[in-house]
């Protein structure tokens, strides 16, 4: 069968060779993409005689999944799958897996390392140790026993509370259905209000559902302490980003750590978060570690093996 990998997976060569191997030693043909080329037109020619697809986060529309008259199957190097038409494939017939679990410990890491960002002023105090400064006129804030609050309680959720334990928080969480485990562990369930009402630091582990689009808006940050701060290595649009820098420019809220916002980088100069005050911006990164980078394919790929022998995993359709 034809194997057509539509976009770079962020291994070496080297990697990307050991870990296809099973695949090509048994006939396959893997035919790779790297141009970063991801408009329709492009697309439509290169599915054209594809049996199978392996891509990350390119948009895979309709249009272009009809052009693949003999695509069975599609491999997401990715654990979200919004971005792929999946009523043209339940229509076709065609099996979708994400790849779940790859990023849940480096989103978990970059949750933390952005909280600790702001309570510490790292990125100013960088520019001001540059300059011959000093940390007079910034405040240096513990950790330690202030209260984190975790909207979603998922795989990634889950892995940020136990960090948060371990770093000597008090964990409170929303979700539609409580973890026992975290429970066990000492995490508190709460509404989504109370959560909002009396954490130190919110963070988002939520997918982007038309219930959670732009949940956390101008009401919502109006509930939160102006002593708080706001993490969202989650999907941007679960938060409404104009009200959030409104919010950080009026000081309803002290700053945020956002690794997502409502578009995939570059983000345009004029975008409002970016002149918010008390901010850490990254461009999506929390899942792009080496580590999870070679897990992601290891996973994508085992998907396209268990599949061939039915025994499909990480099914989405």
């Amino acid at each position: 069968m034809k194997i057509v990998i539509l976009e770079s997976l962020g291994i070496s060569d080297e990697e990307f060779n050991l870990i296809t191997k099973p695949l090509a030693d048994s006939g396959h043909e893997l035919v790779v993409y790297n141009d970063g080329k991801t408009d329709d037109e492009t697309l439509k020619v290169r599915v054209k005689d594809a049996d199978i697809l392996v891509l990350a986060n390119t948009p895979l529309s309709g249009e272009v999944i009809d052009e693949a008259g003999r695509l069975k199957y599609i491999s997401v190097a990715f654990t979200g799958y919004n971005h792929i038409d999946l009523e043209k494939c339940k229509e076709k017939g065609i099996k979708v897996s994400n790849a779940a679990g790859y990023s849940t410990n480096s989103v978990a890491e970059l949750t933390f390392g952005l909280i600790t960002a702001l309570l510490r002023n790292i990125v100013p105090l960088d520019g001001v140790t540059r300059e011959g400064g000093t940390k007079n006129g910034y405040r240096q804030i513990d950790l330690n026993g202030k209260t984190l609050g975790i909207l979603g309680t998922g795989d990634i959720g889950s892995a940020v509370a136990k960090l948060g334990l371990a770093y000597g928080c008090h964990v409170i969480a929303y979700n539609r259905s409580v973890n026992t485990e975290l429970i066990e562990k000492g995490v508190e369930y709460k509404s989504l209000d109370e959560v909002l009402k009396t954490s130190d630091i919110v963070t988002l582990h939520i997918p982007l559902t038309d219930e959670t689009k732009n949940l956390i808006d101008k009401d919502k940050l109006a509930l939160m302490k102006t002593s708080s701060y706001l993490i969202n290595t989650a999907i941007g649009p679960v938060v409404d980003n104009g009200a959030l820098a409104e919010a950080l420019h009026n000081g309803t809220i002290a700053g945020a750590g956002l690794d997502r916002v409502d578009m995939e980088p570059p983000v345009p100069v004029d975008y409002p978060i970016l002149h918010a005050p008390n901010t850490v911006l990254v461009p999506h990164v929390g899942f792009a570690t080496d580590e999870a980078m070679v897990r992601r394919a290891k996973i994508t790929f085992n998907n396209i093996i268990k599949w061939e022998k039915g025994k499909q995993e990480n099914t989405v359709i």
